[in-house]
């Protein structure tokens, strides 16, 4: 039976593929972004991965804005959606506004 390390170990690097909150279509556009695994995604952060998906894919709508950031916080996309949104578009705004 694998310790409490080893099944955080394991839950890190899971595929996109297999996370609450993204289905197929989030997946592949991740995929398509060079983002595939959970650590990758906590690496960089639910904003800049949303912006690193919407450079590449234009359907990507703010729903998987928040199912990241539902990954991440292991929340419901709906809860963050309503609880994190204000949150969330003022941290998409500044990036923006960074990165161009």
């Amino acid at each position: 039976m694998p310790t409490a390390p080893e099944v955080m170990a394991i839950k890190a690097t899971r595929s996109i593929s297999e996370l609450a909150n993204l289905g197929p279509k989030s997946s592949a556009m991740l995929a398509l972004a060079g983002i595939a695994s959970l650590d990758e995604l906590r690496a960089i952060g639910a904003v800049a991965a949303y912006l690193r998906v919407k450079r590449v894919s234009a359907g990507a709508s703010l729903n998987l804005l928040w199912a990241l950031e539902g990954v991440l916080s292991g929340r419901r996309w709906q809860d963050v959606a309503r609880d994190d949104r204000c949150r969330l578009l003022l941290a998409l705004d500044d990036a923006q506004r960074r990165h161009g």
